[in-house]
């Protein structure tokens, strides 16, 4: 599989040189998707670009809409393309000639005797239905009061899933607005309306023309939404969110984040905010966690609506995803890629600066810590698979722009923009940004051009670390390797290595290099040494003399991107002195060490698990603690995977893991920690004890002092149940849909409902996941997907395992990116067993012609369960 990673790479990177080379002159292909060739040839002849966009919004399945391109044209030779998506068209008019339109369903084509060199305009009068899939302009009907409301989304390339445009970064346009809604609706787009008419029972919002975006960075939302204002900022700003879900929504957060987020980044850019207004809207069926619109950013729900008070954690999440989009809003909108394949350095950058804005500008001073704990682990996983890739890879075409977003794209990126400022300097790092901001201001810039700015900065050619980081797949691994005599240290040198063989490159990073000593008050920090290295042995002097060490952490404070393999001695005093080690960040760092020992096979699993029952009870850090409780469930995920072979010490651990969960959830010191210990007991509890206790806590018979058991508990707990079959269950799931009838509600149930060990209703949900025709939204779909095969239903899976197996070519031909990233993450079987690694096997290569993403779940789903089976042999109780 190594050499086929290789050979990907190699195809996709001709792929896309073949592009840049293609004839510019060939017809465009007839399909649903904008290759990088034909994208660049329009952007070598179009220049200029002006919409004025009129919308007729009713609140039922379709609207009508009326868009006029204005845009200057460097020949009249060809014909030209512009993208919109199954409409129907009811007049075109170009040049002021009304023409009948060439349309596919997925662009018209302009004639060249039709139009002119220099100035064109063309007008396109059509219908379309709304989207229910959360792209282009998605409508949602509230179940709890029958309000419709409207909403866009357009990032990767799904502008013209709404309107007639130029659906490609590089043709940047101003958007000049008018809507007509209903007359209890608002409207949020990029500016703010310059007038509202009321005519005949509707409204008539118009919107002054906006300054130069890429299409998917326009927007526009309307509905019955609720507002919320605050205007004591520099910036006004406004929150919106649906009526019914009103009361879940703290705006006093909302703003407080806001405001914080934009005088940081007003003055780390030296460059003020520039879009005037600041709306942000919480809107439903969401594909994704937010949505960097210029001045209207979305948010998904289901992250950031709550029905009980928010806990620290989900406050800290608020902030830290209000912080990315923001950052988007200069290094994103202000200056956009040039094509998809620069996609990642928008969202590394907004990952970094998010992640440093949340810990300089608001309480969450641990936001690093998070990121280690969270997206970094992600990346360091993903990286470590046969489907890593470089961070920046080619994307023919639009189908491809989303293949690559994950961690290694968020996550790895954001890392090496970190460990590069480390590397230059915080200043300089800072005067290089502030530099590319400015020069490319409304403009789209490539790679180059950022690690140009940069490298100006800095007085230093960077084109060596770009090629080693940014176009070369894998993580490296960096250990220490020392000797001591007579108490000290004689020789310290650091060894790099490639956790892929097939991908062997060695990096330049700097890191600060740890010793520690154990005495009577814990682990103390002996001597730390900040260290550039690079290739397989950078030798580091400055340690020779120091006290010999108990233990060694050579990424100490996470300056770089290596996984830490802990020497031997090192692992032990970890292992056994976690509770001795002050510093959070390297107890978390120690824990992860812990973790990946697991996963690599080196440190069985229960050996794991009797450190986390010695110290998690103990474990003081709020923020660790939630990691350890992932940690935890991942466990038990892993135990419930391997099936009956671990039924015996499964039961016997598990008893153990509920009474440290139930009593550390008792006595915790407060509601925040008790959260904490409650999910780890949702996640643990599986004895009928347990069960019966969490039935008793939902029904009011066990009242636990100081945990609200509100809305959201009482679906975590149904939830539960129902995944295990608890007696009357399923009576309990019935009685709640009624007590809570809202969408959220709805969500849950369907989650609870799929979750039960019932063949029955397995098969009646696969049937509606496999129709792609279903009325049932996406995100319902979605939802029905992430809870139809949990570790521990493996019979159940295997009940449609080859079935599933054996339509995935067809289905990946005709379902689209959007289904399909979301089933190859949830619907492929995997059992934890040779023979369901032999049957991924066989799926891989009975269907050599998936698409990249689809092709990529299968092997990283095959590379999951290799792990599974090797972390199973490497228990002790086989």
């Amino acid at each position: 599989m190594k050499k086929f990673v290789i050979a990907a790479a190699v195809t996709l990177a001709v792929a896309g040189a073949h592009a840049s080379a293609a004839d510019a002159s060939a017809p465009r292909a007839e399909n649903a998707y904008l290759s990088q060739a034909d994208a660049a040839a329009r952007a070598a002849r179009v220049a200029n670009v002006d919409y004025t966009l009129d919308f007729s919004l009713t609140g039922k399945e379709s609207f009508s809409a009326t868009t006029t391109l204005s845009f200057d044209l460097k020949d009249a030779a060809q014909a030209l393309t512009i993208d919109l998506d199954q409409a129907t068209i009811t007049s075109l008019t170009v040049n002021g000639k009304a023409v009948s339109p060439q349309y596919n369903r997925w662009f018209i084509t302009l004639a060249a005797q039709d139009l002119v060199a220099g100035r064109n305009s063309v007008t396109i009068a059509y219908t379309r239905l709304h989207s229910t899939n959360g792209e282009g302009l998605h409508r949602m009907v509230d179940p709890v009061d029958g309000r419709v409301y409207t909403y866009s989304h357009f990032e990767p390339a799904a502008a013209h899933q709404m309107f007639a445009v130029f659906d490609q970064p590089d043709l940047k346009g101003s958007y000049q607005v008018t809507v007509s809604t209903p007359a209890d609706w608002v409207v949020s787009t990029t500016m703010r309306e310059s007038g509202v008419q009321e005519i005949d029972g509707t409204r008539k919002w118009t919107f002054p023309r906006t300054k130069k975006l890429s299409p998917y960075n326009f927007s526009l939302h309307a509905g019955p939404y609720k507002v919320w204002e605050d205007n004591s900022g520099k910036y006004p700003m406004r929150l919106f969110a649906r009526q019914s879900v009103a009361a879940q929504v703290s705006p006093q957060d909302w703003f407080k984040y806001t405001k914080q987020g934009l005088t940081f980044f007003d003055q780390y850019f030296g460059i003020p905010y520039q879009f005037e207004k600041y709306d942000q809207l919480l809107v439903p069926d969401f594909l994704y966690g937010a949505m960097e619109n210029a001045a209207a950013i979305t948010f998904g729900e289901g992250s950031f609506l709550h029905k009980d008070e928010m806990t620290t954690a989900q406050k800290q999440s608020l902030a830290g995803v209000i912080m990315h989009e923001m950052a988007h809003q200069w290094f994103g909108d202000l200056v956009t890629m040039k094509w998809w394949n620069g996609l990642w350095l928008n969202e590394s950058f907004a990952s970094f600066m998010g992640t440093l804005a949340t810990a300089e500008a608001t309480e969450f001073r641990d936001a690093w810590q998070s990121f280690y704990l969270g997206g970094k682990q992600a990346a360091y996983v993903q990286d470590q698979r046969v489907t890593t890739h470089a961070i920046e890879t080619p994307v023919p075409s639009t189908a491809n722009a989303f293949d690559n977003i994950d961690a290694i794209t968020y996550s790895k990126g954001a890392s090496t923009l970190k460990q590069l400022r480390h590397l230059l300097g915080e200043d300089v790092f800072r005067r290089g940004v502030h530099n590319y901001l400015v020069k490319y201001a409304y403009q789209n810039a490539t790679l180059d051009d950022f690690i140009g700015s940069l490298g100006q900065a800095a007085g230093r050619d960077l084109s060596g670390w770009t090629r080693e980081w940014l176009y070369e797949a894998g993580v490296n691994s960096i250990a220490a390797d020392f000797s001591c005599a007579g108490g000290k240290v004689t020789s310290f040198t650091l060894r790099q290595g490639a956790s892929v063989p097939a991908l062997p490159t060695l990096r330049e990073q700097r890191v600060q290099v740890a010793l520690f000593q154990l005495g009577a008050q814990g682990l103390a920090l002996s001597k730390n040494v900040a260290v550039t290295y690079k290739g397989a042995a950078t030798a580091v002097p400055q340690l020779k003399g120091a006290a010999c060490p108990d233990l060694v952490y050579p990424n100490y404070q996470d300056w770089g991107f290596a996984q830490v393999q802990l020497d031997k001695k090192s692992f032990a005093t970890a292992r056994a002195s976690l509770g001795k080690v002050d510093d959070p960040l390297l107890r978390s760092m120690l824990w992860q060490s812990l973790w990946d020992g697991v996963r690599a096979a080196k440190l069985p699993l229960d050996a794991f698990l009797e450190t986390a029952l010695a110290n998690a009870p103990a474990e003081r850090d709020y923020t660790l603690l939630g990691d350890i409780a992932g940690k935890l469930r991942a466990s038990v995920d892993y135990l419930d995977a391997m099936g009956p072979a671990a039924a015996v010490y499964k039961a016997k651990v598990g008893a153990r893991l509920e009474q440290m969960a139930f009593t550390a959830m008792q006595a915790a010191p407060d509601t925040n920690f008790q959260r904490r210990w409650f999910s780890v007991y949702l996640d643990v509890a599986n004895s009928p004890a347990a069960l019966a206790q969490l039935a008793a806590i939902l029904d009011g018979t066990l009242v636990v002092p100081g945990l609200n058991v509100g809305q959201d508990v009482r679906w975590q707990i149904i939830g539960r149940l129902n995944r295990l079959a608890y007696p009357g269950s399923a009576d309990l799931l019935a009685a709640e849909q009624l007590r809570d009838p809202s969408d959220s509600g709805q969500q849950a149930a369907i989650a609870a409902a799929v979750v039960r060990p019932d063949a029955k209703v397995k098969a009646e949900w696969l049937a509606t996941i496999g129709d792609l025709q279903t009325k049932l939204p996406f995100s319902r779909v979605r939802t029905a997907m992430h809870s139809m095969y949990p570790a521990g239903q493996a019979a159940l899976s295997e009940q449609s395992a080859a079935q599933r197996l054996d339509g995935l070519g067809q289905l990946d031909k005709v379902a689209g990116p959007v289904y399909m990233r979301a089933y190859g993450a949830a619907m492929l079987p995997a059992t934890c067993t040779p023979a369901s690694v032999r049957r991924l096997e066989a799926a891989i290569i009975k269907f050599p012609n998936l698409s990249t993403g689809t092709l990529r779940s299968l092997l990283a789903t095959k590379h999951e369960d290799e792990r599974c089976v090797a972390v199973r042999e490497a228990m002790t109780i086989f």
